[in-house]
């Protein structure tokens, strides 16, 4: 249960976080957004406030933005439509009712003839064949079945806004996940305590060869076989091709200077066989170095990732290598199961994967739409919504099949 708690909360947050970007800047941006969702298909709990109806969805695989012209609007008044008004005290449509007789304010009911929703803000009525034409306030609501849908005046919609506005709007979810990321590293260096870079010890590896040697918590090691070491990675380097090969390490214990002679243990890294000691280096608590060691980590992360995916596009990865949502949740049981602060790591971590992945320049992508938005302003047009829409539907088809694929692989793994 605190496995399943773990995985909810970290999904939860990665996709909140997203989303959360793309509505603030929407909005900055003045446009209007219809819904805020977490998860897909049936609306578990779901309130409205200022404007937005935010729901929380049956399955927790995603989230989205709805924003007025993006998409298709979730209810189209058309012509021959019986529907009721209510009417505010300068006469104005404030409410459109789908089913007049269900509504106890209406006050208005006709036949749709024309409704303009966009640009004039108008609906025409045809009521005991005599044509009504009513104007529409910039807040109205239409109502069918309990569902509640604001009109979108055309500059309130997604294509009405400047390029730039709308980049900003797109580009803000992934931003948002870096910035997640930077935090939650923030988080770990105040509660853990960021590595020192000098070379003091942190803690000793039971049984391991500095054990066996006798050095402790608290020294600091100033040279390996009479060299120097200033850092961390000085004493990394120096002990890297002496495995097994015994090695005067210099350390002060309490302000005093000593020798003692180690064998470092073999270990496999990278494909090389390397001396180590089995000791980590000591950590400190400062909040400036929690700030810039989270932003170094930060970026780190960002640059592996980024590396592995060129590896995936130049044929050196495979596909088969890929972990979908079921690898991602048995890694992150085994990830709880180690504690909180490698809980924090490994869902920043995921968070810069989850930005780098909606950066890439693909169909139904957030580095897609970014894509079209480009050539957008180089054109000095909009390219045809219908022939955007239908290759980010292509995309998202082929996302969908890529799913399955790294899902299959994720269950053959789990049961082998």
């Amino acid at each position: 249960m605190t496995t399943f708690i773990a995985i909810v909360l970290m999904f939860g947050v990665l996709i909140s976080v997203h989303e959360w970007g793309h509505l603030v800047m929407a909005k900055r941006a003045g446009i209007l957004c219809h819904e805020f969702a977490i998860g897909f298909g049936p609306k578990i709990v779901s309130f409205r406030k200022n404007e937005t109806l935010y729901t929380i969805r049956l399955l927790p695989i995603g989230g989205y933005v709805k924003m007025a012209g993006e998409d298709f609007e979730p209810i189209e008044v058309r012509a021959g439509q019986h529907v009721g008004l209510r009417l505010t005290e300068q006469g104005t449509v404030d409410r459109v009712y789908f089913q007049p007789d269900t509504a106890t304010d209406v006050q208005v009911v006709g036949t749709v003839d024309k409704f303009d929703a966009t640009h004039e803000l108008k609906v025409q009525l045809l009521i005991d064949e005599e044509v009504r034409v009513y104007s529409l306030e910039r807040d109205t609501l239409l109502v069918d079945q309990g569902m509640e849908i604001q009109i979108a005046p055309y500059d309130r919609t997604f294509g009405a806004q400047s390029v730039w506005k709308r980049v900003l709007a797109i580009a803000a979810g992934p931003a948002m996940n870096f910035v997640l990321a930077f935090i939650l590293l923030i988080i770990v260096g105040l509660v853990q305590g960021t590595p020192t870079n000098d070379g003091q010890i942190g803690t000793v590896q039971p049984d391991s060869a500095a054990d066996e040697a006798g050095l402790m918590s608290g020294d600091e090691i100033v040279s390996i076989e009479g060299e120097p070491v200033t850092d961390w990675l000085d004493l990394r380097t120096a002990l890297a091709d002496r495995a097994d090969t015994p090695t005067d390490v210099t350390y002060v214990r309490d302000g005093e200077e000593a020798t003692v002679t180690v064998t470092p243990q073999a270990v496999e890294q990278n494909g090389e066989t390397v001396g180590i000691l089995g000791v980590t280096n000591a950590l400190e608590r400062s909040p400036f170095k929690a700030v810039t060691t989270g932003a170094e980590t930060t970026w780190t992360m960002s640059t592996l990732i980024f590396s592995a995916v060129g590896d995936l596009v130049t044929g050196q990865v495979g596909v088969d290598q890929l972990a979908g949502p079921v690898g991602i949740v048995r890694m992150t049981d085994e990830v709880a199961a180690s504690g909180l602060i490698m809980l924090l790591n490994w869902t920043a971590l995921l968070s810069v994967n989850l930005a780098i992945f909606n950066l890439l320049p693909l169909p139904a992508l957030d580095g897609g739409r970014l894509i079209f938005l480009l050539f957008e302003a180089v054109r000095g047009r909009p390219i045809d919504p219908k022939k955007e829409g239908f290759v980010h539907f292509i995309g998202f088809a082929l996302l969908m099949i890529l799913m399955l694929i790294v899902t299959w692989n994720d269950i053959q793994s789990f049961f082998k």
